[in-house]
């Protein structure tokens, strides 16, 4: 399969996707049975890892610390994007939350996602989920979470969230004492997923 067909199988299958998702959130509105629905859909996509090539979809250049984020489908009102996040080994965010669903699954690599739980006067680690191939996670609008990729290869993750990440103006981040702070919207903008 050359780079062309690559491409078009790719957006075939990502618009399929998308169309499955909208209708589940359509459906069945926003809960945990929901976006578990929304995760085995990704799974799906991301096993089709050949959709997916690392040198169309790389990381910062080694040892670089962020994200390269690819915009892969958006609904013209921002709402169900999908990105792919690729990112190297060593990188961790801040405890925040998304203020909108979020479905993350992996195509390659490893990321540690800490969820946590807010106490009085302090912010406690709940569970922990390794994010890799084949193991994804699920968050609701108001959890919160802080990812740490782990590993000695770079990550590349499907992102789906309810609402286009650069339209959420209201996240926070959270610091040891639970105290909210506004997030620090420091990432890269995210570049359109190469066409054919």
């Amino acid at each position: 399969m050359n780079a062309t067909d690559i491409r078009a199988a790719r957006a075939a299958a990502v618009q399929a996707t998308m169309g499955r998702i909208r209708a589940i959130e359509a459906t069945e509105g926003v809960s945990r049975a929901a976006l578990a629905r929304i995760e085995s859909e990704l799974q799906a996509l991301a096993r089709q890892q050949h959709l997916f090539p690392s040198g169309e979809f790389p990381p910062p250049e080694p040892g670089k610390k962020g994200s390269n984020r690819y915009l892969l489908d958006e609904q013209p009102d921002g709402r169900f994007a999908l990105y792919m996040n690729a990112l190297n080994p060593g990188n961790e965010t801040k405890p925040h939350d998304h203020t909108t669903w979020a479905v993350v699954v992996a195509v390659e690599g490893q990321e540690l996602n800490k969820v946590y739980r807010r106490e009085p006067g302090r912010l406690l680690v709940d569970r922990e989920i390794m994010v890799e191939p084949g193991r994804g996670i699920a968050l609701m609008p108001d959890d919160i979470h802080s990812i740490h990729t782990t590993g000695s290869v770079p990550t590349r993750h499907l992102h789906c969230y309810g609402l286009a990440l650069e339209k959420l103006d209201n996240r926070m981040a959270y610091d040891e004492k639970g105290e909210a702070i506004p997030y620090n919207r420091n990432f890269m903008k995210p570049t359109s997923a190469p066409r054919g």
